[in-house]
């Protein structure tokens, strides 16, 4: 007790009775010091010790510790309490549920319990039978142990221990309660145990004994059915308990019985349980012999047929019992038993080995001593099963002789023996015959051979056949002839190749072994084989393989092959020659040759093979045929004579080599034959232009021989060239015969201008030619144009220029398909260059060409479109397909093809006819009221320009969106715009518009007439008098810098009456744009009756894919750019007279037109008189109405569908112009408004509707 003041007081207990005496130890007190060390504050500990020797009797009891003290209440002590537990052993076992003497029947159901009290741990308990465990399993309850054994009682309980085990850790040796059980129970059976075959009268033991019992059975006998006394018994300990009686008799066999039955009995008195057994002895007969059906002795079988063989037999008791056997080996056979008799079947498949084999059928049973048996032995005819050939020696070599040996295997009756070579009889020594196995018998033959090298892989084959069966066998023996290496025959002794390409020589020879090595030579150097090779030998053998790459004209001679192998070896040499290509060393001219004397042009050239053959002398346009050509082979050279040569034969010769090897060869000689200089007198030769303070370049050509001398004069007088400041020449040689003289002006003066004279001198005459000074100007239009390839998808063109206005030119070309309305257009590279490939062209297709030249000052007109060529069908290279412009022109249509597009194209339009109008007249109310406040006397047409373009109109259809001279298409991604031509300030001109204006409807906002076709999409001129000032790009937002754009002031000035042709004469006419409109073809009896000489353009099918504009930079349809009022287009037109049918725009001449300023432009019927009528010329007629494409909607808003955000923004960029003499057969579409005086008033702004409306 802890911490009391004063010292407390400990009291022990046991339970309740309380502890004295020894057992409790004396107290210890013990002080406890405060912790600030006031003696006052001092403390107690009592400590008291409990000392005693535990027994059972103190498991589980309860000792307690109390202490008593002043400051505590007597009725709440305070006590700490423990509880004891003691081990000690448990007591003895014992057993429950059976007593000792008690007995039990088997069957009984028995509950054993044993019991164990006391013991700490509580006893385990284990059940034991005669010293073995059988349960374990126990439970406890406090510190009482129980294990509980059930079972049922059998005959293994009888007398058995029942054993029950305690023990717990406090005991080493095993307490045990042990039992004896006594049970009662009848035997379980009854077993006899004696022959169960007997002869008559032998006499039988017989002995019946039962299984255990408790206690002891009796035995009874039963005979016959006769109870049977003579019987002796007797009793022995059953070692798995009870009693085993055993009781024995002897039965004599009486006669006439088949078989005698004997009944066992045991009983068990005690119990009244009887268990039975019964035996019977059968009576033993012999069975008569065996006999054997199925085969006639001495009959012939062939080897692989079935016979069947079948063994009989009867009587007996039991039934006899039949085995086979073949040479006294048992065999399987097939048992079949009737009441009285059994039989046994064999098949045989036969064979060699059943040839004189002994079968036997023996029949047994019980009562037989010795087996009675029958045999029958078969004769068999079989066929060798092998033929064996062998050769001695066995290694062949040739000039030997050897052996080959055929034996065949045992035969019957004997085979015959033949030998065979590839199929053909071969006689070979008398065959020898043998006994063999089986009855049969050994045939062998031999062959002799003399051995040479072709037998090596001869096959030889020995045939056995057994005639009696047909039947024959095989073996073959291919012959393996040692021998050395040789070469084919086929090889070839001499082998070329051509230099620089890879020649590979392959050899072939045969040897046996057929290992053979190679060796290549050359020069008795050996090569360099495969393996040991680098990359820097080009010269390498692999095997009978020599590989010769990047050939040499040294690699040329004699190489050696040699074939090695186990038997010897050979060679071969093979005679290499190297070709290489014709090339030409030297060309010459025999000096220049006087005329009438002979002109001899020689040609020295190497290569290999190189003969007379191989030279050939070529030149454009010059007859060959008469003039002598000799060949030298020692220098190899070739000699072209022209006899008495003349100025006509002056010219470049060409000396062309080919040997097959390679590339042709080929060299121009200049032949050169005296003659008097010819001036050069081309376009571009006859002018010059230069401007004021600049050099002026005049150019002199001529071609003479000998050197000419130039002479350069002005109005007579002899110019002092190089002897001033002012005159300059250059001389310059071209070629052999050509020349040209450069005259140098310097600081060109006003008075510089004009013609001068240029002349040239020799020997043989003199000449002269003049040259035009002048002032820069735009380049003349091109002279010439030709074709010089095609392919498939590309078309190469050359051009000759005209005259370059004094100024570096460049070009441009333009193309279209032939039946297409739009150009594609592209500037030549590299500038200064006079021939062009196109590409990206489509396969099998009709183009037509044209260029034109263009410098800094401005631009030539484009050539007519002349020439037409026809792309390749596939990517061969094949002959040029030109076409002239009368071919273009005069094509063939097939009439079929027009008429049913006439007839189709009619229908259509008639139909859509009726669906716009519908649509059009329900709008028509509503635009009157919109400009009810309208009023004028002459009908106004809000329009853009048209093209300035100044040149003549073809007779071409064109479109109504794009003007196909000015816009560039975009076609399957290919976006060709062509660079601005750069503006100058004045441009030379003549006329201005050659040619009536053209007018037709645009697909939404008006009418636009259609640019000449000769014109490319240059930048847009206005003209004043006969300069020009050039305005931007109608495709473009921006100016060129550098340049001045033409103001609105400028548009005030008039245009320069010009001579406009007539009218073609065949009526052409323009369509819609074929990518929005129906196309119209004119109708084919009108057409015919005019007589037209040329076919119109075939129209686009309705509804077929069509090419759109390339709408840039926020351009309208039509080409019209949506900003400033610069580049508005100016359009003028008038109305067709009411005899012309309708709404078919056609051309209209003009004569004269004041200039309408560039933005807006406002004709009145009063202030322009310079119309005039329409040509009488005959024309097609055309449909009344241009109709929207119904289809147009599906193509989205890039090109078909309206595209309100294409409208300008600029509604003041809108041309007005007066449509006169409108009557009123014309449909009034769209916003119009009826006047009194017959004059329409369209005013229809872009920024109002987005959808297409047609006049």
């Amino acid at each position: 007790v802890k911490n009391a003041k004063p010292a407390a007081t400990i009291i022990w207990y046991r339970g309740n009775v309380e502890l004295n005496g020894d057992k409790v130890s004396k107290e210890e007190i013990k002080e406890v010091e405060s912790q600030n060390g006031n003696p006052k504050a001092m403390r107690y500990t009592t400590v008291s010790k409990l000392h005693f020797k535990a027994t059972a009797d103190d498991d589980y009891a309860d000792f307690t510790c109390e202490a008593r003290h002043e400051a505590l209440q007597r009725d709440t002590p305070m006590r700490s309490t423990v509880q004891l537990s003691v081990l000690y052993p448990p007591g003895a076992p014992y057993i429950e549920g059976y007593a000792e003497g008690e007995t039990v029947r088997r069957g009984q159901s028995l509950e054993l319990v044993c019991r164990s009290r006391g013991g700490n741990p509580p006893a385990q308990l284990i059940w034991y039978k005669n010293g073995e465990q059988i349960r374990m399993a126990y439970r406890t309850s406090g510190r009482m142990s129980e294990n509980v054994l059930s079972f049922k009682a059998d005959a293994s309980d009888n007398k058995a221990r029942y054993t029950c085990e305690a023990k717990n850790v406090m005991i080493s040796n095993t307490l045990k309660a042990e039992i004896d059980l006594t049970v009662l129970f009848a035997p379980a059976h009854v077993s006899i145990s004696g022959p169960s075959e007997a002869r008559v009268g032998d006499p039988v033991p017989l002995s019946c004994s039962t299984a255990p019992s408790n206690p002891a059975a009796d035995i009874k006998w039963v005979v016959m059915g006769k109870h049977h006394k003579e019987a002796s018994n007797r009793t022995v300990i059953s070692p798995e308990g009870g009693w085993i009686t055993t009781s024995n008799i002897t039965v004599v066999v009486e006669p006439n019985r088949r078989s005698v039955v004997i009944v066992c009995h045991g009983i068990n008195a005690q119990l009244t349980e009887n268990v039975v057994a019964s035996h019977t002895i059968n009576v033993l007969y012999p069975p008569s012999a065996p006999m054997i059906t199925g085969y006639i002795p001495g009959t012939t079988l062939s080897a692989g047929t079935v016979q069947k063989l079948s063994c009989i037999s009867s009587g007996g008791n039991p039934l006899a019992t039949l085995t086979w056997f073949k040479n006294d080996k048992k065999i399987h056979s097939v048992t079949k038993t009737s009441e009285k008799s059994v039989s046994a079947e064999i098949s045989i498949l036969t064979n060699v080995t059943d040839n004189l084999a002994q079968y036997r059928c023996e029949a047994t049973n019980s009562a037989t001593e010795i087996p009675l048996f029958e045999t029958v032995t078969l004769n068999v005819h079989f066929a060798p099963e092998a033929v064996k050939v062998r050769a001695e020696p066995e290694e062949l070599k040739p000039g030997t002789e050897a052996t080959l040996f055929c034996d065949a295997a045992s035969s019957n009756p004997p085979a015959t023996l033949s030998w065979w070579r590839d199929g053909i009889p071969v006689q070979g020594q008398p065959m020898q015959l043998k006994k063999g196995l089986h009855g049969g018998t050994v045939s062998t033959i031999e062959l002799k051979l003399n051995i040479t090298k072709e037998m090596n892989g001869a096959v030889y084959t020995c045939q056995a056949t057994n005639e009696a069966l047909q039947r024959s066998v095989h073996d073959a023996l291919s012959l393996t002839v040692l021998y050395a290496p040789i070469f084919d025959e086929s090889i070839q002794e001499s082998v070329a190749g051509e230099e620089n390409e890879t020649l590979v020589i392959m050899l072939k020879a045969h040897g046996n072994p057929g290992s053979i090595t190679y060796t290549w030579t050359k020069d008795g150097l050996p090569i360099t084989q495969s393996p040991y090779s680098n990359t820097n030998d080009r010269i390498i053998s692999d095997g009978s393989m020599l590989n010769m790459t990047r050939l040499s004209r040294n690699d040329a001679g004699v190489y050696t092959c040699e074939a090695v192998n186990s038997q010897g070896a050979s060679t071969v040499n093979i005679t290499v020659t190297v070709q290489y290509p014709a090339g030409i060393i030297s060309l010459s001219q025999n000096g220049i040759t006087n005329p009438d004397e002979d002109a001899v042009l020689s040609c020295s050239a190497t290569g290999n093979p190189l003969n007379s053959d191989h030279f050939k002398w070529e030149r454009k346009k010059y007859d060959l045929s008469s003039k002598p050509v000799t060949f030298e082979p020692r220098n190899s050279t070739s000699y072209l004579t022209i006899p008495k040569a003349t100025r006509d034969d002056v010219g470049i010769f060409q000396c062309v080599v080919n040997n097959g090897v390679g590339k042709e060869s080929r060299q121009d000689v200049m032949l050169v034959v005296k003659f008097k200089p010819e001036m050069d007198t081309t376009p571009s030769l006859a002018k010059s232009a230069s401007n004021v303070g600049h050099v002026g370049r005049l150019t002199c050509k001529c071609q003479a021989a000998p050197v000419p001398s130039f002479t350069w004069s002005k109005n007579g007088a002899k110019l002092p060239v190089n002897t001033s400041t002012k005159y300059f020449t250059e001389f310059h040689k071209i070629d052999a015969i050509t020349y040209t003289s450069i005259l140098l002006i310097n600081d060109v003066g006003s008075a510089d201008y004009g013609s001068y004279e240029c002349g040239a001198r020799n020997e043989m005459g003199f000449s002269t030619s003049s040259v035009k000074l002048d002032v820069t100007s735009a380049p003349d239009q091109v002279i010439s144009m030709s074709v010089t390839n095609v392919t498939h998808n590309t078309v190469t063109l050359e051009w000759i220029p005209g005259f370059d206005g004094g100024l570096t030119p460049w070009y441009r070309i333009r193309y279209r398909k032939i039946y297409d309305d739009t150009y594609k257009y592209e500037d030549v590279k590299p500038r200064n260059s006079t021939s062009y490939t196109i590409g990206g062209l489509e396969r099998n297709t009709d183009y037509v060409f044209s260029v034109m030249a263009i410098n800094n000052i401005g631009q030539s007109k484009y050539r007519p479109d002349d020439t037409k060529v026809t792309t390749l069908t596939s990517s061969e290279v094949g002959e040029l397909n030109v076409v002239s412009t009368e071919v273009v022109e005069t094509a063939d249509v097939s009439k079929s093809v027009i008429v049913y597009v006439s007839i189709t194209g009619a229908v259509l339009v008639l139909i859509n006819a009726a669906l716009v109008a519908c649509f059009v007249l329900k709008r028509r109310s509503r635009r009157l009221k919109e400009q009810a406040g309208q009023s004028s006397k002459s009908a106004t047409i809000e329009m853009y320009a048209p093209s300035s373009y100044n040149d003549t109109m073809t007779g071409e259809t064109l479109s109504s969106v794009s003007e196909k001279s000015e816009t560039y298409s975009q076609d399957d991604g290919d976006d060709r715009q062509p660079p601005p031509i750069p503006e100058v300030p004045i441009m030379p001109n003549r006329h201005m518009l050659s040619q009536q204006t053209d007018a037709y409807l645009m697909d939404e906002q008006g009418l636009v007439i259609p640019p000449p076709l000769d014109y490319p999409p240059p930048n847009y001129a206005v003209y004043e008098g006969d300069h020009a000032r050039t305005l931007p790009h109608p495709h473009r937002h921006k100016d060129i810098s550098g340049h001045s754009t033409l103001g609105r002031s400028a548009g005030k000035q008039n245009y320069v009456p010009a001579p406009s042709p007539m009218p073609p004469l065949d009526g052409s006419y323009y369509n819609m744009s074929s990518d929005r409109y129906l196309s119209y073809p004119p109708l084919i009896g009108e057409y015919l009756q005019q007589g037209a000489g040329r076919t119109p353009t075939p129209p686009q099918q309705y509804g077929a894919p069509h090419h759109k504009p390339h709408l840039a930079n926020g351009a309208v349809p039509g080409g019209s750019p949506a900003h400033a009022p610069h580049s508005t287009h100016l359009l003028l037109f008038t109305a067709l007279d009411r005899q012309s049918s309708g709404g078919t725009l056609r051309r209209q001449r003009l004569d004269k037109m004041a200039v309408p300023p560039p933005d807006v432009t406002v004709l009145h019927q009063g202030n322009c008189t310079q119309h005039q009528q329409l040509s009488q010329t005959p024309s097609v007629k055309q449909p009344q109405s241009i109709l929207k494409d119904p289809s147009r909607h599906k193509y989205g808003n890039q090109y078909g569908s309206p595209v309100s955000s294409s409208t300008p923004q600029n509604s003041s960029s809108s041309q007005i112009l007066t449509v006169q003499n409108l009557t009123s057969d014309v449909p009034q579409y769209g916003t119009i408004r009826k006047e009194k005086k017959q004059n329409v008033t369209i005013d229809e702004s872009f920024n109002k509707r987005s959808e297409t409306h047609v006049v």
